[in-house]
């Protein structure tokens, strides 16, 4: 086989990994997130952090490196909005 299975599993997670990275910055920039529903992200944070786990359970790298770094970045676009709502109404 010309492509191994795991690169295609890195390749698809580096996308949807990084497609996290615009939001984070958009948070920070804006200082702000008020569109963003935190209970979206806290039952998405969720579901990544179970695939880590499968992931971890079958010793699937693409899987457990894509979750992990997706849980910390929705972990900070949540953290932020949190953080940011809570010093705008203090």
């Amino acid at each position: 086989m010309l492509l191994d299975v795991n690169h295609l599993g890195f390749a698809a997670a580096f996308c949807t990994t990084g497609a996290f990275i615009p939001q984070v910055l958009m948070v920070w920039r804006q200082r702000g997130a008020p569109g963003i529903s935190s209970g979206m992200y806290l039952i998405f944070i969720l579901g990544v952090a179970l695939w880590l786990f499968y992931g971890l359970a079958l010793k699937s790298w693409p899987v457990v490196i894509a979750n992990a770094i997706t849980l910390v970045l929705a972990s900070c676009v949540l953290g932020m909005k949190w953080y940011f709502a809570r010093r705008l109404h203090a």
